[in-house]
C-alpha cells in the first residue's frame, strides 16, 4: 500500500512499506483497494478540506424525515459528566493541598499521622466532601444511559437535511482536492517552498486570468504570471508537466496546451 504524508498544508505520498504509525482504513466496495491513511493525516484532511473546499457548507435548506430511533448523546448524561469532572478537579486541587501539608510536616511538632490529621482537619473535612460528592455524581451518571433515542428529546418531527445534493457538492470538492493534490506533486520538484506554500501556488495559479485560444488540433491556455519570478517559473514547469500528459479537452478532438504569457 501507498500512504500519504502530512507538513503543514502539504500532502506527500510515502514510498511503500516505509513505517508507518496509527492509521484509519476507509474501505472501497467489499473491502478491497483499502487506502490507509494515518490518524492526523485523517484530521488533517478533514480540517484543510472545511477550511478551503467549506465542506461542511449547507447546500440547501431542505429537510426530509429522519428515523426517531437513532440514537443521539444524552444531554443529561453530559451535563452531569461536566459536574464531575469539575468535582473530580476540585478533588485533585485538594488531594495536592493535602499531600503539600503531609511533605512539610514538621515532625518534630506531628510526630503522627493521627497528629497531623487532627492538625489538617479542617483541610480533611473539605477532601472528604470533595470526594463524596465525585462519588454522588459517578452514581447519577450511571443511573443515565449515555445515548437516548431522538425524538425523546423533543415534541416535533424528527427530520434531516436533504442528503442527495450536499453528498454530489461533496463528491465535486473531494475530486477538487484531488485535482490540486496531483498538481502539487507535479509541482513539487520545481518549487523549493511546496511544502510550505504549494497548495497556495496551485490555486492561485487556478484562479488566475488566462487567455485562450483555439487552433484547428489545440486550446492553448496562457496564463498570467505570478507574483514573483521564481512563482512563475514553478508553474511555467508544471505547465509543461501538463502539455506531456497530451490531454484533449473533454468532449472534443482539441489537445490542451499550456503556457505563462512572456516565458515562451
Amino acid at each position: 500500500m501507498t500512504g500519504w504524508s502530512c507538513s503543514r498544508r502539504a500532502s506527500s505520498r510515502l514510498e511503500p512499506y516505509e513505517p508507518k504509525g496509527s492509521r484509519t482504513v476507509p474501505r472501497g466496495e467489499g473491502g478491497r483497494k483499502a487506502i490507509l491513511l494515518p490518524d492526523y493525516l485523517s484530521q488533517y484532511l478533514s480540517q484543510y478540506l472545511s477550511q478551503e473546499y467549506a465542506l461542511d457548507a449547507l447546500v440547501e435548506y431542505a429537510a426530509v424525515p429522519d428515523d426517531p430511533h437513532r440514537e443521539v448523546p444524552n444531554p443529561v448524561w453530559a451535563a452531569l459528566d461536566a459536574k464531575r469532572r469539575q468535582a473530580y478537579a476540585q478533588l485533585e486541587r485538594l488531594q495536592a493541598e493535602y499531600g503539600l501539608e503531609a511533605f512539610t510536616n514538621e515532625e518534630e511538632q506531628r510526630r503522627t499521622m493521627r497528629g497531623f490529621k487532627i492538625a489538617q482537619s479542617k483541610l480533611g473535612q473539605r477532601l472528604g466532601r470533595a470526594w463524596e460528592q465525585v462519588q454522588q455524581l459517578l452514581k447519577r451518571r450511571a443511573a443515565v444511559p449515555r445515548r437516548v433515542p431522538v425524538q425523546s428529546l423533543t415534541e416535533e418531527p424528527v427530520v434531516k437535511l436533504a442528503p442527495e445534493r450536499k453528498h454530489l457538492t461533496n463528491v465535486i470538492k473531494i475530486a477538487a482536492y484531488q485535482a490540486e493534490s496531483d498538481l502539487l506533486r507535479l509541482v513539487a520538484p520545481h518549487y523549493r517552498r511546496a511544502g510550505d506554500e504549494g497548495r497556495t501556488l496551485i490555486q492561485s495559479a487556478l484562479s488566475s486570468a488566462a487567455d485562450l485560444e483555439v487552433t484547428q488540433t489545440e486550446l492553448r491556455v496562457t496564463l498570467a504570471p505570478r507574483s514573483s519570478p521564481h512563482r512563475t517559473r514553478a508553474i511555467a514547469a508544471l505547465c509543461e508537466e501538463l502539455n506531456r500528459a497530451s490531454v484533449c479537452f473533454p468532449g472534443s478532438h482539441l489537445r490542451l496546451r499550456y503556457a505563462i504569457r512572456g516565458t515562451h
